[in-house]
């Protein structure tokens, strides 16, 4: 069984997991478990772990269209190094302080791999689901896509590793990086530690009529819309992918894989009435792209079937 499978088999047991979060007499809660080998690449910062950790559930939040307050973390590494986790302890806070939410603490626990679980909590009283698009809405995506994408290849570059699932905490840092390899990693981190969405997103609660978050990649996220919402997508370029993916890319079908089939971006996608886009781009304080429009059936990309394929865990 995939992870979409299981992750189905929860949502067909368990009515109330809701869609990016559970949502319980107003109250917003999601949790997430980020691992060393699939989650954070050789070179990733503890600062940009707590930061990217705990802002993939505030992203949840934001897609609902709730309000962040709180989140917590459950830190397990093989040993516990003052810097280590001072660090991860301010990416944490700084990110929750960034959407104004507050990092509120949470459990340490001894484990073979660096593996954090996060839980954020927020509130809203009309939640955004992702059943709700209709034929003729405007498909749209805030902010850039990619720059995940763009991170790992520029670790890869400054790490010259490939990251197959083989490495363990201890084969970190092997060598000191030269001035060049210590620009692509400081620049990596950068791209890696993302603003969680929640001011739009709660922009949004009053137009949207579906909506999710990005994190398993623009094309997968769609396919996830349209059948939740029992409908389809005409998608059409150009997309808004970062220049990040233009720099690090070596030709347009890698520009295309970073952009719109890695994932991890945690921007949000969302449907709206096609006259309500100028209130929407005039009040949220990030750019609103719009990327195409909800038909009948199919999600296809300048009129090709766009594949339903994205980031999945252990893949």
């Amino acid at each position: 069984m995939d992870e979409r499978t299981a992750l189905g088999l929860v949502g067909d047991r368990l009515p109330a997991a809701g869609d990016d979060a559970a949502v319980v007499d107003g109250q917003v809660l999601t949790t997430d478990m980020l691992h060393d080998r699939t989650d954070f690449p050789a070179g990733t910062t503890r600062y940009t772990a707590g930061w990217r950790a705990v802002g993939a559930s505030l992203s949840d939040v934001a897609a609902m269209g709730a309000e962040a307050t709180a989140a917590v973390a459950v830190y397990g590494a093989p040993t516990f190094a003052e810097a280590e986790l001072t660090d991860f302890l301010d990416g944490a806070s700084d990110v929750c302080e960034a959407v104004g939410a507050e990092y509120v603490g949470g459990d340490l626990d001894g484990h073979q791999e660096f593996t954090v679980a996060t839980t954020a909590l927020g509130r809203t009283d009309d939640p955004v689901r992702r059943s709700g698009a209709s034929p003729g809405d405007a498909v749209c995506v805030t902010g850039t896509l990619g720059r995940s994408g763009a991170a790992l290849r520029l670790f890869e570059r400054a790490t010259g590793e490939r990251d197959d699932g083989e490495r363990t905490d201890s084969e970190r840092d092997v060598r000191e990086p030269a001035d060049g390899e210590r620009d692509d990693l400081e620049r990596a981190n950068a791209l890696f530690r993302f603003e969680p969405r929640v001011a739009t997103g709660c922009v949004l609660a009053d137009y949207a009529t579906a909506m999710m978050d990005s994190s398993d990649g623009l094309s997968r996220s769609l396919h996830q819309l349209a059948e939740a919402s029992d409908c389809g997508f005409a998608i059409e370029s150009p997309l808004p992918v970062d220049e990040a993916v233009d720099d690090v890319a070596t030709d347009a079908e890698e520009r295309l894989e970073l952009g719109v089939f890695f994932g991890e971006d945690f921007e949000l996608v969302f449907t709206a009435p096609e006259e309500a886009l100028p209130a929407v781009r005039e009040e949220s304080p990030v750019s609103i792209t719009r990327v195409g429009t909800a038909v009948e059936s199919d999600v296809t990309l300048d009129g090709d079937p766009m594949p339903d394929r994205g980031f999945t865990h252990g893949e």
